[in-house]
């Protein structure tokens, strides 16, 4: 059986459609609940995460055709940051960095044998892992998962268990059958209509924020695209001079301007951060189906700048000073400690967070907490920045190819040569000596754990 073929039947025993009520996580070893409720400050906080989204693919971020004004916009009123990472170059192992603040090896949520959960996957985000949405639980918020889970289909693992109050979307990605739209627990559609996703998407999103709108509440607006097979509504289908994959990501572009409209609307703006960013690189041997990553090298698989840097706006009126560029390093694993430190909860003291926050960064006043970051594919440390110095163990453009070790790494300066092209770790051993030191120590804070993405489904479940 293909991985990405599976039968209706043997998805609905998995998903365990007889499962009964909603589950939202409680206590997790380390993990202190706060207490005294609701803070009248704490802000809404909403992250809009793309699905194979290119550094080159929005207006804001340099591309000549398609056309993104909400986005540029968002960008014009808030900070559009140009050195912002995912932590892998693939869907499911950065989205459990982004919920978590954790690199993927540190919850088992990478593998070098199977990449990403597929619908005979037995495994998901492991139940010790804290999301954002159970920190925030804690202080009173709303919250909801609207778009793409990829973090595990079986009951035990879907976003109703894991903080979320409720959910909507599909548990995985698009290409992988059966395609299943889910309303919290129960499928709804399969396969989904996907031509009409990012509308439905974007007007669930809507109501969850009008239904809450005199609380704080977080929602994690993963959408679908544009992730292949591409799909645009009726109103977007063939408007762009992109073709399809320009119609996909203006389509998104709407979707972001009724977000930011439904603020301005119930006077949410100056109370909501919004923060837009990517999981990962273009799908480049999509060739015109896949995105673009501008002048970064590599795409979508690899850990050369194009598979993991990635484009990012955030906007806060009257918080984050207008049509500001933020040039430090951050990334999506810095958002799960940001998150907290804006609701008040303290971060868990048993493990390790690989995030800072980033606030000073978007506030404008501060430079970045963050100066070290490091590429992994799967569980192979692929390679190491400091500062502006980037350090490859191995490459490998990502699909279609092999994996090239190189002693001494291969040294680039990032902010002279962003596109990577030219190794300078003759003429800097010092830097590279550096960064060596580094590795180690990072990775003498690593302990084994078992891959979730290895785990086969329950014999009962198949």
């Amino acid at each position: 059986m293909s991985t990405h073929d599976y039968s209706r039947r043997d998805f609905l025993k998995s998903v365990g459609l007889g499962a009964a009520g909603l589950f939202v996580s409680g206590r997790v070893s380390g993990f202190q609940p706060q207490t005294g409720g609701i803070a009248p400050d704490n802000p809404n906080i909403i992250i809009i995460f793309a699905d194979d989204l290119g550094y080159g693919d929005l207006g804001c971020f340099g591309h000549p055709t398609i056309h993104t004004p909400n986005l540029d916009r968002m960008a014009a009123e808030g900070v559009k940051l140009t050195q912002f990472y995912s932590a892998s170059s693939v869907c499911t192992p950065s989205r459990a960095a982004l919920l978590t603040g954790r690199l993927p090896i540190r919850s088992g949520m990478c593998s070098d044998r199977r990449r990403v959960l597929f619908p005979n996957s037995g495994g998901g985000l492991p139940p010790t892992e804290i999301t954002i949405a159970q920190a925030l639980k804690t202080r009173g918020y709303a919250t909801a998962c609207v778009g793409k889970w990829h973090l595990g289909h079986l009951p035990q693992y879907l976003p109703t268990r894991r903080g979320f109050d409720e959910y909507f979307g599909i548990p995985y990605s698009n290409d992988m059958k059966p395609c299943p739209l889910m309303d919290n627990e129960k499928v709804i559609e399969e396969p989904a209509n996907q031509a009409t996703l990012t509308k439905r998407y974007t007007g669930r999103a809507i109501r969850f924020i009008e239904r809450n709108k005199n609380k704080p509440f977080f929602l994690y607006f993963a959408h679908t695209f544009p992730h292949i097979p591409l799909f645009a509504s009726e109103k977007f289908k063939g408007k762009s001079l992109r073709g399809l994959y320009g119609d996909v990501v203006e389509e998104l572009d709407w979707s972001v301007g009724q977000i930011l409209s439904v603020l301005r609307k119930h006077s949410l703006a100056e109370k909501t951060l919004v923060l837009f960013t990517s999981d990962n690189g273009p799908w480049l041997v999509m060739k015109l189906r896949g995105g673009s990553a501008g002048l970064l090298r590599g795409g979508k698989g690899s850990t050369w700048e194009g598979g993991m840097r990635e484009p990012c706006v955030a906007w806060w009126p009257g918080k984050i000073p207008a049509g500001t560029v933020g040039n430090g390093l951050s990334g999506t694993i810095d958002v799960f400690p940001t998150c907290l430190a804006l609701a008040g909860v303290k971060a868990p003291s048993d493990r390790v967070i690989d995030g800072v926050d980033m606030l000073p960064v978007l506030l404008g006043t501060g430079k970045s907490q963050r100066n070290l970051m490091f590429y992994y594919r799967g569980t192979r440390l692929m390679a190491a920045r400091k500062g502006p110095w980037k350090a490859h163990l191995i490459t490998w453009a990502g699909y279609g190819d092999k994996p090239h070790k190189h002693d001494p790494p291969l040294l680039f300066h990032l902010e002279h040569d962003p596109s990577e092209k030219y190794d300078v770790a003759k003429r800097h051993p010092n830097v590279l000596a550096d960064i060596m030191k580094e590795i180690e120590h990072h990775r003498g804070t690593l302990k084994p754990v078992k891959s979730q993405l290895e785990v086969p489904l329950p014999k009962n479940k198949t």
